[in-house]
Parts: structure tokens; C-alpha cells; sequence
């Protein structure tokens, strides 16, 4: 839904909600009563409606901006990614960056690795400088080595890798669940899948 249909939903269901406790005051003023105790009962009836309808419409407010504030799921980042072969750099090639993922594919001459791209100092994008084959990180200066190894910088290690599966193709496939990340303090040899294309 858009905010206006939201706005205009919300108007609708406060003019909706007035027109009812209306209706209820004028049936609730009653026949036979004395005129004070009238006026001490509808006063108290309209003071309670007044009440309960800002109630309603700060309900309302709260709920819209509740909606309006929650993150939404966008892009493929929390799932399996599938990178074709085509996509898998050489060795010590540029880095393929996947902007869905949030990762880089890096090929070394011990496998691939998806490298994820945030710093592990303070979580900014880090971008590939391939003059200097290196990652910079530009909030702090943290420098990353191509398979991810810290080389300097506030960042206390390396960057975060995700899990890769290579099939017989050559295509890889990454699980960016963050909650599969794998954190390393350096590079191992380990770390990257074999890859044979």
C-alpha cells in the first residue's frame, strides 16, 4: 500500500469511528432521566468518546509509522546466490563484485572465496582499488590483501567470508546468511573453495 491509501485509509476509519460514537450518544441519552443527571452522563459519554477516538487514531499513527519503519527484504542478500562461471575472475584476477550479494568472488591460487564486503571495523562498503590490487576501506583507511587478509588499519581482522559450492560447470553458489558468516582473524589456504573450470 501507498502512504496516501495508507492516509487515506486511516482518515476513512477515524470519520468511520465518529460517526458511530455518535450514533451511540444520541441513543444513550435516554428518556425519563432528570436533566442533570443527564448532562453529568453525556458529558462523561462525550469525554470518553473524545478520549477513545484519539486513542483510535494514535493507534493508527503508531501502527503506520511501525510499518513505515520496518526494513524490508530488498534484493537476494540472506539466500543462495548462484555466480555463473563466466563470472569467476582468472587467478589474482579483478574481483567480481555482486552488488545482490554484497560480496566479491576472489580467485587465488588456492580456490575461490566470497568475501564480504563490509569492513569488519565499523561496517562501510569497502570497494576494490585495483591500482594498488588491494582493498580500501574509505571511512578508516583499513587495507585489505586480496584474499582478504588485513594488511593495516583500525580493522581488528580479516574480512568475513560467506561459504561457496562449486558444481561440475564451474558455477558457484554463496550463501550470504549472515548468520553463515565465517569471521577469520587472517587468510588460510582453507578458507578458498578448489575451483577447476
Amino acid at each position: 500500500m501507498t502512504p496516501m491509501v495508507k492516509t487515506l485509509t486511516g482518515l476513512a476509519g477515524g470519520w468511520i469511528a465518529g460517526r458511530a460514537i455518535g450514533m451511540v450518544a444520541r441513543l444513550q441519552a435516554g428518556h425519563g432521566v432528570s436533566n442533570a443527571r443527564k448532562l453529568h452522563s453525556r458529558r462523561l459519554f462525550t469525554r470518553n468518546a473524545v478520549l477513545g477516538g484519539v486513542g483510535v487514531i494514535l493507534l493508527q499513527a503508531g501502527a503506520g509509522f511501525v510499518y513505515l519503519l520496518w526494513p524490508n527484504k530488498t534484493g537476494a542478500f540472506g539466500g543462495e546466490i548462484a555466480v555463473p562461471a563466466s563470472s569467476v575472475p582468472p587467478v589474482n584476477g579483478t574481483p567480481f563484485r555482486d552488488t545482490e550479494g554484497k560480496f566479491y568472488i576472489v580467485h587465488t591460487e588456492d580456490g575461490v572465496e566470497a568475501l564480504f564486503w563490509k569492513c569488519v571495523h565499523l561496517g562501510c562498503t569497502v570497494p576494490w582499488v585495483e591500482g594498488e590490487h588491494r582493498f580500501h576501506c574509505p571511512c578508516h583507511g583499513s587495507i585489505y590483501e586480496y584474499n582478504g587478509s588485513r594488511v593495516s588499519g583500525p580493522a581488528p581482522r580479516a574480512l568475513d567470508a560467506m561459504p561457496v559450492k562449486v558444481d561440475d560447470k564451474g558455477n558457484l553458489t554463496v550463501n550470504t546468511n549472515p548468520s553463515a558468516l565465517i569471521q577469520r582473524s587472517h587468510y588460510v589456504p582453507a578458507d578458498a573453495t578448489p575451483y577447476k573450470a
